[in-house]
């Protein structure tokens, strides 16, 4: 039956009375907004107005299509509201930015004498857990046990993931407690303990609860790519997005972002391609929008992979961009040594004024970092002038950080030197490294043996080492190698050494790790001969290799 043949075509004058049934059938069936306000007449009209079947239907619609005014003048007017329409107004208020009213509304309805129910516990709990409100889910977990719903495999999820919000080694131990006593678990639980671990930064346990799961589905895969690729774990990421494929599971966009995210960080240009092969194949305006996030990590992994022209074209082809659309693009150019570039995106991204997108803190370090590479220094001083002055960003260590290497590189040290010892806060390892390669470069000796003093003084001696082999390759260049040799003795001393570079490359799709002064790779022997004969045809070129940094190599 068609709801313009039920409802009157003139409500006030029609003489057609509807019975609860229709008007309930009349829920079941509507399909626009103006339906909706019609059958609401309708209830008025036939004097249902305190039917409270009716109106927890009427509610929950008005809540779900975002009407939450005029649910609430409906629950105003209701003289005993059952327990099913306070449940649809606490879940109105979860919806939005006001869930401490679902806590009020809760509290209104125990003092009301209204009894709640599983419903009641599992949408308050929600709210508490997603909004941080602990003590108050304390409290209705208090509430819960008195009222013998604790078996409940929502009501138990949502204690989960209250205790999971909480964080700290006693919210998992909380969290997982509730877990292991629940006597049914359903996938959503699992995925609840799963998100835990991995936001506590426990990719293991995370790993063993993932294994462990019985059935998996594409949020439990996501959230494990995506919790290895934000811990360092890129290429266990990788191989899950595979397995994840061989599952024949439905690649979601968060998936994608994650896998990219990985293929940025090892450069597995390969998969960032079939990934963006897939977006283009599989999401569209017509099917399902591209997230703006999904092309973001598209530019990202495109430009960490030295695609800069592959990056531009995802950015050209975007119909909304943000500010970290911008800023991909402009950290991308720097990195691959395209500063000049870099700084008219910078230019274009202030000018157009695009979906509202402005510049961040993440943006001017990109810019001040193009500056940096490309010796821009006038510039690099006003743009780091600019965004305190013009945009209200205070600038952090890392930008300071950028400040000194782009003095440093230039050669203005005694600049870069009375920056670190001007900023508004103690310099790291970074920046004394920045200010000490500067010395490196231009062969300033004494600067150099302050700064690595203090360095050494202040950091690890593991990553001192690397500071002090910098060191001694400046003295080495100044022919001072009573200090050089000192140097070595002090890292001696230490137990440290210079940790070796590494390098890696992608050949048909696999990936080969390499490491300085490693001969154990299968085809070494190979590689070491090549790499005789280019360096002997260098050398007859006239190449001089620079032996000021032999010492490095050799054992103690």
């Amino acid at each position: 039956m068609l709801v313009e043949e039920i409802i009157p075509a003139n409500p006030a004058t029609s003489s057609k009375a509807l019975t609860t049934r229709q008007i309930f059938s009349l829920l079941q069936i509507r399909n626009t907004t103006k339906t909706l306000f019609q059958i609401h007449s309708q209830i008025i009209i036939n004097g249902f107005s305190q039917k409270n079947y009716i109106l927890a239907k009427l509610l929950a619609f008005y809540v779900t299509s975002g009407y939450l005014i005029n649910a609430h003048k409906v629950f105003e007017k209701t003289e005993n509201p059952s327990t099913a329409i306070w449940n649809q107004m606490i879940r109105g208020h979860a919806r939005i930015e006001t869930p401490e009213k679902s806590v009020y509304l809760y509290k209104q309805m125990i003092d009301k004498e209204t009894e709640p129910d599983e419903y009641t516990y599992s949408f308050l709990l929600s709210v508490c857990a997603r909004c941080g409100l602990f003590r108050e889910g304390e409290q209705v977990h208090g509430r819960v046990l008195a009222s013998g719903y604790c078996s409940n495999v929502f009501i138990r999820t949502n204690l989960m993931n209250l205790y999971l919000m909480s964080g700290g080694e006693c919210g998992v131990g909380c969290a997982r407690l509730l877990f292991d006593d629940m006597p049914a678990r359903s996938v959503v639980s699992w995925n609840s303990l799963l998100k835990g671990y991995v936001k506590r930064g426990d990719i293991d346990g995370a790993r063993k609860i993932f294994d462990e799961m019985p059935h998996r589905n594409v949020v439990s895969w996501t959230t494990m790519i995506s919790g290895c690729a934000q811990n360092g774990k890129s290429r266990q990421a990788l191989s899950l997005f595979n397995e994840m494929r061989r599952a024949r599971v439905g690649l979601d966009q968060v998936a994608l972002v994650a896998a990219l995210s990985a293929c940025a960080e090892i450069g597995d240009l390969n998969l960032g391609k079939w990934i963006h092969s897939y977006v283009e194949e599989n999401f569209s305006v017509g099917r399902e929008p591209v997230l703006v996030s999904l092309n973001n990590a598209l530019i990202h992994m495109y430009a960490s992979c030295g695609e800069i022209e592959e990056a531009y074209g995802v950015f050209r082809k975007m119909q909304r961009r943000n500010t970290v659309s911008w800023t991909s693009m402009i950290t991308g150019f720097a990195k691959q040594g395209y500063a000049q570039e870099a700084l008219v995106f910078f230019e274009w991204m202030q000018s157009s004024g695009v979906n509202g997108a402005r510049p961040d803190e993440l943006t001017f370090l990109g810019v001040l970092s193009a500056c940096s590479h490309g010796g821009f220094v006038d510039e690099g001083r006003q743009f780091f002038e600019c965004m305190n002055q013009n945009w209200g960003i205070k600038p952090r260590i890392e930008h300071y950080g950028c400040m000194v290497d782009l003095f440093s590189r230039a050669g203005l040290l005694d600049e870069a030197f009375s920056l670190v010892q001007n900023m508004p806060m103690k310099p790291n390892d970074a920046v004394l490294g920045s200010l000490l390669l500067g010395c490196r470069i231009h062969n300033n000796a004494e600067l150099a043996s302050q700064v690595a003093q203090k360095l050494v003084a202040e950091i690890d001696p593991e990553q001192a080492a690397g500071y002090l082999a910098l060191l001694a390759n400046v003295y080495a260049a100044a022919k001072r190698w009573q200090d050089v040799a000192a140097v070595r003795q002090k890292m001696i001393k230490l137990g440290v050494r210079k940790p070796p570079g590494q390098s890696w490359v992608q050949i048909n799709g696999v990936l080969h790790d390499f490491v300085a002064g490693d001969s154990t790779y299968k085809q070494a022997s190979l590689i070491y001969e090549t790499l005789g004969e280019i360096t002997m045809q260098a050398m007859r070129e006239g190449y001089k290799p620079d032996i000021s940094e032999l010492f490095l190599g050799i054992e103690e």
